[in-house]
């Protein structure tokens, strides 16, 4: 064991092992997941136009080039939280101040919370860039964009949807139970892609009737986002499970099910 991890499961045992503080973290940890549950819903409704009072085509009008000036310091706030929190180095240090029990929790309500910043400070850029006049390919890409959703929410599941967003290690907390050693394992969808729910995003960010200019920012943003988020995850996965990794990298293709060996 390196000093850090010392340093890290020694934090205040006195604390964070008593009765009352696994209660709190358990509603803590249940908190943050429905934040993070209303964010994704609203995020939904957000890239999609519907049912949400603010729209990534709605809002107040803001001149072209300030508003592709905060739509992208919006994006990079986002980018930076979402990929700085995840890496290894900064949860060993991370946790030498947050009880080990609700790291992941606090790193979902804090994506959830600069989600919902960017939900609200979004500027529209309402310029057309395309739009299928043709209505069976509309609602064709409209289903499409929906998949894309759903495609997000089943991968999830597929790997531990409640330890991936915090309440599988809030609730092992609250009873005491140690938690698991990592294990890798390829499910389902991840015999084809490595990265189905990053697929998902891809395609309910892109399949769309109507693409404005400020809904093509956010998806070629996020995009760029989510192939440099790749590379980072990637590392960290090769840190943690070695050549079994590799190997699986070697087998199964990124985003695209092109390529697989049995």
């Amino acid at each position: 064991m390196t000093q850090i991890d010392h340093q890290v499961h020694s934090i205040g045992p006195e604390v964070t092992g008593s009765r009352i503080f696994r209660f709190i973290a358990f509603l803590y940890g249940i908190a943050a997941y429905l934040v993070f549950f209303v964010t994704v819903l609203y995020a939904i409704g957000f890239v999609m136009g519907v049912m949400v009072p603010k729209t990534i085509d709605t809002g107040s009008d803001t001149p072209t080039v300030e508003a592709v000036i905060i739509n992208l310091l919006l994006m990079t706030l986002f980018a930076l939280q979402h990929s700085v929190m995840a890496r290894r180095q900064f949860k060993a240090w991370w946790t030498q101040f947050v009880p080990k029990a609700v790291e992941r929790s606090t790193y979902v309500l804090f994506a959830s919370l600069s989600l919902l910043l960017l939900f609200w400070q979004w500027r529209p850029l309402p310029s057309i860039i395309w739009n299928v006049e043709n209505p069976d390919l509309a609602v064709t890409l409209v289903t499409l964009s929906f998949a894309g959703w759903v495609l997000v929410f089943t991968s999830t599941f597929m790997i531990n949807h409640f330890e991936l967003f915090g309440l599988h290690q809030v609730t092992d907390h609250l009873v005491g139970k140690e938690p698991a050693p990592s294990r890798f394992k390829t499910p389902l969808l991840y015999k084809f892609v490595r990265h189905p729910i990053y697929l998902g995003f891809i395609i309910a960010f892109w399949a769309a009737p109507t693409m404005t200019a400020g809904h093509l920012l956010f998806a070629a943003v996020t995009t760029l986002y989510i192939f440099v988020g790749i590379a980072l995850e990637e590392s960290d996965l090769v840190a943690l499970f070695g050549d079994e990794y590799r190997q699986y990298k070697q087998r199964v293709s990124m985003l695209i099910p092109w390529r697989r060996s049995v």
